[in-house]
Order: C-alpha cells, then structure tokens, then sequence
C-alpha cells in the first residue's frame, strides 16, 4: 500500500492544488510524505535476488491483459528515491511565483507523478502512458514561466520529445507483436520470459527504434539539441526535474526493456551505440568548454554526462551496467542541485553570462561553498557518487572484450571517456572561477547569499551524493541483482 501511495498521492495532491488548495503548503508537504514512504520502501526492501518486492495489481482491460501493476526491484527503488530526492528539493528551491502559482507547483507535481509512475509500473502500458503524463507540464513550464526565447524552447523540446515517444511506442508494439500470440504480455514479468520466443533476427530492428525512441529523450547523439537550451529556459526547478530524473526515463527504459529482452539486437548495434555515445562526450564535451553561459554549459554538461552512462549500458558487463545505474542517480542528484544555485544566482544578479559574474565568492560565500560541492561531484572527484559511477562503468567498458595484443572499439571508448573526464573538470572549475572568483562585476550588484531556509534541501542532495561516493557498496548491492542473471555466462 505504500508504494500504491507514494504513486497515486503526487497525482491527487496536484489535483487538490488546481482546486483551490494552498499551492507551496500542499506542494511541500506531499513532496515531504513522497520522501519518507520512499525511504520507508527502502528500509523494507529486502535485498538480494528476490524478484519484485511489493507487488499490486489492478485488472484494467483483461482482454488485452493490461493491468494497473506496481512493484520494485533495486534499480525501480533506486528510482524512485532519486524522484523524490529531487522533487522535494526542486518544490522547496521555488521562488515566488508572481502568476498562477497553482498551475506551477500542480505541473512540478505531475512530473514528479509521471517519473514515478513509470519507473515503478510492471505494465508496459503504463510505463509508457505515465512517461507521456509528465510531457504536458514540461511544455507549460517552459513556455509560461521559463525565461529568454522561452517559447521557441518548449515548442523544440515538445516536438523532440514527442517525436521520440512516438519512435519508442513503435519499438514498444514491434516488440509486443513479436513474442508469439500465446505468450504475448504486458506485464515485465511475462515479457522476460517470453523474449527467449523473440527470433534473433527480429530483435535489431526492435533494438534500433527503441534505442532511437529512448535515445531521442535522453539527448543521445545527435539528437541533443534539444536539452540545452530547454534548460536555459526553463525555470529552475523545472530544470530540476527534468534534467534530474525525467530524463533519465529513457535510461531506465533500455535498461529495463532492451537490455533483458533483446540481447541480440544490442550486440548488432553495440558499435553503433558506441559512435554515438562518443558524440556525447567528445563532441558535447568540446561544445560545452565553449559556452559563454552558465545556465548553457550545465545544460550542455548534462547532455554530455549521458554518454558516460550509455558506455556503462553498451559495456555489456556485470561491473559497466551496475555503474551505469549508479551513475543515473549521481548525475540527478549532482545536476539538480547545480541547476537549484544556477537559478538563484540567476535571481539575485540578474545574468548567467559568464563573463558578466565574478567575485560572487565573497558576496555569496555559501552559494559558493555549495556550488564547489555540487561541481566537485559532477567532474567526478573521489568522495562524490559520481566517481563511483563513472569507475565501474570504465572498467566494465575496457574489461569488454579485452585483448592483450590490441585495443577493441570498447577500451578505444574507454580511454576517450577518460579525457571526457579532464574536459568535464576544465568547463567546471573555468565556470567555478569566472562566477565566485576575481572581482565582483558590474552589473552583479551586491546579491544576498542562500536564505537559510535551503539548507534542508541542500543538506538533503549533497548529504545523498556524498553517502555514495562513500558507501557506493550500499546501492551497488541494491542494483546489482537486476542485472546479475543477464550476464551470470559472461562473469
């Protein structure tokens, strides 16, 4: 029941907010109540290979044997507590909002409600119908209360992400439609056992939309466009969400769904997956050292940072795929918090361009502190979840198909990743340097430093990337089981 709450309740708490209900009080406390029964499914998870824990289902449709099915494994749970990390923090760090409050928190909440429905649905139809629930209030977000061409954005990042579901429900019905008729299912439990009936020869094409549809929703290469500058646009806690968690919806999709079910079509296109991956961080990478903006190279960064956890799904190891869950939820933690201070520093100066920042060290010296932590984790620093991530999935990408007498197109990705990494740190600490170091400019004023009232969120997502970086083993034997029968042949 309580996985049942933590589902339904964000969905009936922005329901009660369109209705006249206070718009910030509702909003925090259901955000807070999402948080603790989170943490309650965490502490009642029992760990180890036991399959998905707390399962509820509802009959929908029994002709077509699609039914309302909750339930968790470590990589669902891992899931659902970045949520609601990330959406109690993002609820928190709003501002005023001088129109329609209650149309802004209802829209953080029904994002909140979409993530979480999907990543804890067993039924392939609402994982799917969940993910376009969060599509709308993304669009209304940025194109009502985002900031510079915000229009032009969501109307970008609607007619992308929109393309991508459509390209995704295709992979979704061919893959329905190829297990034979007897065996067909929506539910994830059904569906693993009835892939082993998918012919080899099917699964490319299946793998090649799916991968397309999930691909276009996380900003893999060259479908990347899109992400920044929704970003830029959007107010921060919008940013918050999106780039923190409903992004990496279509992460959790491959590693859900093409990773069990299509093992031969990942092997066809592992290469293809590779090239692209490389996109993101190469070419991403170079395009962020030369933004100009802040509010840009985080939006950037993001993008580029995709391609680290694509190389840990691509690895096809035990140690890459385990780190690429790991690095789902570092990532959301660190760049959710970055994009929190990008947009108080955004509110108090007035500007995210770079070169009109500086000093705001000693104007905002716990913005700074903050902001240290937030980037020390994001370039990967030993201590922060991030390097615990970004490590296994190296290792797991080289230790693929090792070769003492030349590399393969795995450790060549390996060892590229790795000056994805020196790039990270460079676009970083320049962006550290040019907003809290030197002079104070100009036309930055004299801001006020963080209110002390966000010291809880604060507290809540560097306290969580910290616990990380130092127990990684707290999540890795969480996620791990997940993945172990997929390659128990390999290890």
């Amino acid at each position: 029941m309580i996985l049942l709450f933590v589902v339904l309740f964000p969905i009936i708490a922005a329901l009660a907010i369109l209705l006249g209900a206070p718009a910030r009080r509702t909003a925090l406390v259901s955000a807070g109540a999402i948080l603790v029964a989170t943490a309650l499914l965490y502490l009642s998870f029992e760990q180890g290979d036991k399959g998905y824990q707390m399962v509820t289902s509802f009959p929908v449709s029994p002709d077509w044997k699609i039914n309302f099915t909750l339930g968790l494994d470590g990589l669902s749970l891992m899931m659902l507590l970045l949520t609601a990390l990330v959406t109690f923090a993002a609820i928190w760090f709003t501002g005023e909002i001088t129109q329609h409050e209650n149309a802004f928190y209802s829209c953080l909440l029904f994002i909140a409600a979409g993530a979480i429905g999907a990543f804890a649905s067993l039924d392939l139809f609402f994982f799917y119908a969940f993910h376009e629930l969060a599509l709308i209030p993304t669009f209304l977000l940025i194109g009502i209360w985002g900031s510079g061409n915000r229009q032009l954005a969501a109307w970008k990042i609607t007619i992308y992400l929109a393309t991508g579901s459509f390209i995704l429900l295709l992979g979704l019905i061919m893959l329905y439609r190829a297990v034979p008729e007897a065996a067909r299912s929506f539910d994830f439990r059904e569906m693993k056992d009835a892939a082993l009936l998918i012919p080899a020869g099917a699964q490319g094409n299946i793998f090649l939309l799916l991968l397309v549809g999930f691909g276009i929703l996380v900003s893999l290469f060259p479908f990347h466009s899109w992400a920044p500058e929704a970003y830029a646009s959007a107010p921060a806690p919008a940013a918050m969400l999106h780039a923190g968690v409903l992004k990496k919806f279509g992460l959790y999709g491959l590693l859900r769904l093409a990773l069990p079910l299509l093992p031969a079509g990942i092997q066809q296109y592992s290469n293809l997956l590779i090239y692209l991956l490389l996109g993101n961080i190469i070419y991403v990478g170079f395009v962020t050292i030369a933004q100009k903006r802040l509010d840009w190279m985080l939006g950037y960064s993001s993008v580029m940072h995709m391609g680290y956890i694509f190389l840990g799904i691509a690895s096809g190891t035990l140690v890459g795929t385990s780190g690429a869950a790991i690095l789902i939820f570092a990532h959301g933690i660190s760049i959710a918090l970055l994009f929190a201070l990008a947009g108080e520093i955004r509110q108090r100066t007035g500007t995210l361009l770079l070169e009109d920042l500086g000093g705001l060290g000693k104007l905002m010296p716990r913005a700074g502190f903050v902001f240290g932590l937030a980037a020390f984790a994001s370039i990967g620093l030993p201590g922060f979840a991030n390097f615990a991530g970004e490590v296994m999935v190296l290792f797991g990408a080289f230790r693929n198909g090792a070769n003492p007498e030349r590399f393969t197109i795995y450790q060549v990705a390996t060892v590229l990743g790795l000056w994805g990494v020196v790039m990270s740190a460079v676009y970083m600490l320049r962006a550290y340097r040019a907003v809290f170091m030197g002079s104070v400019g100009e036309s930055v004023g004299a801001p006020a430093d963080l209110r002390g009232g966000l010291r809880v969120p604060i507290a809540l997502l560097v306290a969580a990337t910290i616990w990380l970086g130092v127990f990684p083993q707290s999540f890795v034997r969480l996620v791990t089981p997940t993945f172990k029968t997929y390659f128990a042949a390999k290890q």
